[in-house]
């Protein structure tokens, strides 16, 4: 039996974990074994190690290739953990299987520093998935007689890549576990954001990525991460006379707007500083997300029907996710339309130069 050993910090895991690990079993006729790593020697995980197992868990389920997870690394009690006792403890209960051992290219030129590398490399076999953009050290193959598994489908997300909001190419299941724990950048948006609020925030994230997803809009991160932090200024300091100074500071043109505008444009601003997000797709559809305006971007329509409809809304707006769903630019128009009604029964002032011009422009 054909056995592939994968160790990490999975801290998350990702689709590109899955994609690698779907093309081991298949290209070496083998099932998984996934280590996570508790005390890795060259990382510190930024979860627990029971929240990423949690998150391996979830990710594995309905996995088209067969797999175990051990937990040896996880149970040890030594302050660091070793590939070469983990390898070990594996040789040990299956002494008559054929073991490989899946590493990163970003390993590969690195291994002779593991320890005890020339005996790991004897008691499995070394199995690597090359990536765009890494040169690999030929000699260092060739010494510990590394076997190449000629995938290129990985992609580029990594596991750092979606705790920097570059990437959030992994199971949904993952990404749930990851807003309902506060993980990850949520852990810093609750900083920022009452549990009301950031659950409202989730939600319209989380519709976002559908409609993006079903109508085939890319790259997805934008929408996602556009949507997550469009209410970053709602409560930003829950202080009138704050929001104006930083208005009056960094916003002149808009001061003219009523007050319940402001907290689009303090959104832009926190997330440009705070945040580090610099994208202006994704600053432009936070700054403009509650009044709308002219010549909006498909990002920012889908992001402005979002925040409108999402399903913990009080009222039944199935038909409108459902137009979106179908057709985001016909879910748009059709959700302005319904919040434009709205607004008009119940009395509210929406005479503001920026929603005149997006009704104007959309409507008529």
């Amino acid at each position: 039996m054909n056995l592939v050993i994968f160790g990490g910090t999975f801290d998350p895991i990702h689709n590109g974990h899955l994609r690698i690990s779907e093309a081991a079993s298949k290209k070496l006729n083998a099932s998984l074994i996934f280590v996570p790593a508790k005390s890795p020697r060259w990382k510190s995980p930024e979860e627990t190690s029971n929240q990423r197992l949690e998150m391996l868990k979830l990710a594995l389920k309905g996995v088209s290739f067969n797999y175990e997870i051990c937990e040896y690394e996880l149970n040890s009690k030594d302050e660091v953990n070793y590939s070469i006792d983990t390898v070990k403890y594996l040789r040990s209960i299956h002494p008559n299987d054929t073991l490989y051992f899946l590493i990163g290219a970003d390993q590969v030129n690195k291994f002779g520093d593991w320890k005890d590398a020339k005996e790991l490399s004897k008691l499995a076999k070394i199995v690597f998935s090359n990536r765009p953009g890494i040169e690999l050290n030929n000699k260092v193959i060739e010494e510990y007689e590394m076997v190449d598994l000629k995938f290129f489908e990985s992609g580029y997300v990594s596991s750092s890549a979606i705790r920097e909001m570059k990437s959030i190419d992994l199971p949904f299941d993952v990404l749930n576990y990851i807003e309902r724990n506060r993980l990850y950048y949520v852990k810093k948006l609750a900083e920022y954001l009452p549990e009301k609020r950031l659950n409202h925030s989730i939600e319209v994230a989380n519709l976002t990525y559908k409609v993006a997803k079903v109508n085939k809009l890319e790259p997805i991160e934008k929408y996602f991460f556009a949507a997550l932090f469009h209410d970053l200024g709602k409560t930003y300091k829950n202080d009138d006379e704050n929001m104006i100074s930083l208005m009056e500071k960094h916003y002149p043109d808009y001061l003219d707007l009523p007050k319940f505008a402001y907290h689009q444009f303090i959104g832009e601003l926190l997330a440009k500083r705070d945040f580090g997000i610099e994208d202006p797709e994704i600053l432009d559809a936070i700054k403009f997300h509650c009044t709308g305006k002219a010549n909006m971007s498909a990002l920012g329509m889908v992001v402005y029907a979002c925040d409108k409809i999402e399903p913990t809304r009080e009222f039944d707006s199935t038909w409108l996710i459902n137009a979106c769903m179908k057709n985001w630019k016909v879910g748009f128009l059709t959700t302005l339309e319904d919040n434009k009604k709205y607004l008009l029964a119940h009395n509210k002032d929406i005479t503001n130069k920026l929603t005149d011009e997006c009704f104007d422009m959309y409507l008529k």
